[in-house]
């Protein structure tokens, strides 16, 4: 059979993503469509065992058991082809809907809720033990291996279906939210797999009605759907195969997960020594990371912790070595200072607030050369946007930069708004400039830092963004790793935007922050070789992208070829 393939091909598609799940889907799928097995000409046809359901169901009508069934409708178009010993029917042909449970009130039956009812496949419903009397009246009746169907949402969708079993007393009641069906001489597990098939779960969500929260199958559909049967010995083989098969997905699913766990294990170990150096050690551990990289990372998510280390160890000064005859960042400050102070006396930049910073930071020292400084030390201006420029927006104009413009370490300028501020705007003081690093100060995106590396002409922050203008542009890249790097200054403009209440930053917060000076020289080199490290971490980033794709379009293929149409004239061949 064409499944035959997938299988072979398992571990090629295995960490394409949701493989197992899929997996379980097609396996289902398969099923009901006559494609997981290969067909037995000597079982009774579905057409006969159809005979029996039906003298039986009259048999039942004539003892008083059941009401006369309602007419059944014709199946105008059978969604797929069947193989030659199926039938198409419905559940309403085939089982008792919406059957009555007849007890004394003090026996105890079984209770089910919907929480007591699985999605997965395989997994058997929980139920409470209650007196018949207590649960007899408003509320969905079923007996020891009948079959329900979650009919609400979202429970429908995530295939919540059982064959109830380990009845109390062999009957129970529950949740109004089920339909329920009492197979008569089909084998319930494989009315199940139906239920639980893509195929009639996807068919079925747009049938839904109801208002969007609370949208139901209707019993129409439920009853009346074509339901593909097998001959009865083909439905225990079938269910037995798939049972078989998801015992299969189960190990699957279970080899992965401690993969993915060692793998996490050895990644997060292998950063952790880098995120904590050891001076003896460290070049050892740079070299093992950086080699066993490719083989420890498989997902973006272990990419994001891979860039922040790296960013932590630019901050650090771990990244490039230190050269003793290089400018001290002490001698930097001054000549800083002194331009701060001309400017200041010229009138060209406004008065500095006073800075303060955490003196306990880096307190475990840095590199020669380095200094410790706050954050406002540095700029000549630290603001934020003016509020009510909302109706001041326009199709054209000067460039307004807002939150969403920010992303993490970088600007996106494509939504760029417009703004036409009157003249008399105090809005002048917000203008950014080019080499300006921007901060988002409130809202979701709290704490995100970028760098204005192109100039805008006239544009202006709303209030939502910080504006940092440092005092050397030179500055401005270094001073963005500091704002990205935990170890830099991130993790202290975290901690103080989520300290209490409401997310947000005030400008205290940004003027004060603690963060590492090297010298300029090594400041440019630091920054150059974390631009050639993010882009190893892009490539990486993007063969992963790739190998989740081909993995996905050879899933995709697989389970297309093996839902192929069954060659009738192989299956009359395979008959005889």
């Amino acid at each position: 059979m064409n499944s035959d393939r997938l299988l072979e091909q398992y571990e090629k598609i295995a960490e394409a993503p949701e493989a197992i799940s899929r997996l379980r889907s097609f396996i289902l799928d398969l099923a009901v469509r006559g494609k997981l097995l290969s067909q037995d000409a000597r079982d009774e046809k579905a057409s006969e065992l159809l005979k029996r359901v039906a003298k039986e169901k009259a048999r039942l009508m004539k003892a008083g058991e059941i009401r006369a069934p309602k007419a059944l409708p014709e199946i105008a178009l059978p969604p797929f082809d069947l193989p030659l010993n199926w039938s198409w029917t419905q559940l309403a042909e085939i089982g008792i809907l919406s059957p009555r449970n007849t007890a004394d009130d003090d026996q105890h039956a079984s209770f089910v809720p919907m929480p007591l009812i699985a999605a997965e496949y395989g997994v058997a419903n929980g139920h409470d033990i209650r007196p018949w009397k207590d649960i007899k009246k408003g509320y969905t009746h079923f007996a020891e291996g009948d079959v329900g169907l979650a009919k609400i949402t979202p429970c429908f969708e995530n295939g919540k279906s059982t064959v109830f079993r380990g009845l109390m007393g062999g009957i129970g009641s529950g949740t109004t939210e089920l339909h329920v069906v009492r197979p008569v001489f089909v084998q319930p597990d494989y009315i199940l797999l139906f239920l639980k098939s893509p195929h009639f779960i996807e068919t079925g969500i747009p049938r839904m009605t109801g208002t969007a929260g609370q949208k139901r199958v209707p019993t129409e559909y439920f009853a009346h759907s074509p339901f593909p049967l097998p001959p009865l010995p083909e439905q225990h083989r079938i269910v037995a195969k798939v049972d078989e098969l998801m015992a299969l997905c189960d190990q699957l699913e279970a080899a992965r997960t401690a993969r993915e766990a060692t793998r996490d294990r050895l990644a997060a170990a292998s950063l952790a020594r880098l995120n904590s150096p050891d001076p003896e050690t460290f070049a050892d551990d740079a070299h093992f990371v950086l080699d066993a990289l490719p083989a420890l990372t498989a997902r973006p998510d272990q990419i994001k912790q891979l860039r922040q280390t790296i960013l932590n160890l630019a901050v650090r000064g771990k990244l490039v070595p230190q050269d003793p005859g290089e400018e001290p960042a002490e001698e930097l400050l001054k000549r800083i200072t002194r331009k701060r102070t001309a400017r200041l006396k010229a009138g060209t930049i406004p008065k500095p607030k006073v800075t303060s910073r955490d003196v306990t930071r880096f307190s475990e020292g840095l590199p020669i050369h380095w200094s410790p400084i706050a954050l406002g030390d540095v700029c000549d201006l630290v603001t934020s946007g003016s509020r009510g420029w909302a109706e001041y927006y326009a199709d054209s104009g000067p460039g307004f930069v807002r939150a969403q413009n920010i992303r993490f370490g970088r600007m996106r300028l494509d939504d760029l708004a417009f703004v036409r501020p009157p003249s008399n705007s105090e809005g002048g003081r917000t203008q950014v400039s080019k080499y300006d690093l921007l901060i988002v100060i409130t809202g979701a995106g709290v704490t995100n830092p970028a760098l204005l590396e192109r100039d805008l002409g006239e544009a202006y922050v709303s209030q939502h963004v910080g504006l940092v203008r440092p005092s050397d542009p030179q500055l401005s890249p270094w001073l963005l790793l500091c704002l990205m790097a935990d170890a830099g200054g991130r993790s202290e403009l975290v901690q103080r935007a989520y300290g209490a209440g409401k997310p947000g930053l005030n400008l205290d917060n940004i003027r004060s922050l603690s963060v590492p000076l090297p010298p300029l020289a090594e400041q440019h080199r630091i920054v150059a070789k974390v631009d050639d490290l993010m882009a190893l971490c892009d490539q990486l980033e993007a063969s992963l992208t790739i190998a989740n794709e081909i993995r996905r379009k050879l899933l995709d293929a697989l389970l297309a070829e093996a839902l192929a149409p069954v060659n009738a004239k192989d299956l009359q061949e395979a008959a005889e």
